[in-house]
């Protein structure tokens, strides 16, 4: 049986540098493409070595994205939820659905176009 892992998701933003800058600040990840994209957009990868994000962005993008359509969160895996908190907070963005149960603690929180996030600790 094949085996695999998830290289990256391609996501549009309304404002690529902003969202990078969040992930850069909140994953300590660095940007590893930002250039012309399809139909004449522009997109910022933003990851490790082996996964990122690809933050696309055209003239139609306008935010206020609902979620579950189709898209219900993008997760990530934080070694310290505090200081995440304390970044997410820091770019002006609120934190709310706090839970502790297993396998971990978490929170959640949308970006500036409606795009939610959990962030979650496994410690």
């Amino acid at each position: 049986m094949p085996k695999g892992y998830l290289e990256h998701a391609n996501i549009s933003v309304t404002d690529p540098e902003r969202s990078a800058a969040l992930l850069i600040d909140l994953l300590g990840w660095h940007e590893r493409w930002r250039g012309p994209s399809m139909n004449s957009g522009r997109s910022i990868h933003i990851g490790s070595e082996v996964d990122y994000l690809a933050l696309y962005t055209i003239e139609h993008v306008s935010g206020d994205f609902a979620t579950g359509h189709p898209l219900n969160h993008i997760a990530f895996v934080v070694d310290d939820l505090s200081a995440a908190e304390e970044v997410v907070k820091g770019h002006g963005l609120e934190p709310f659905g706090h839970d502790d149960y297993d396998p971990g603690r978490r929170f959640y929180f949308f970006d500036w176009d409606g795009i939610e996030f959990e962030v979650v600790n496994y410690d």
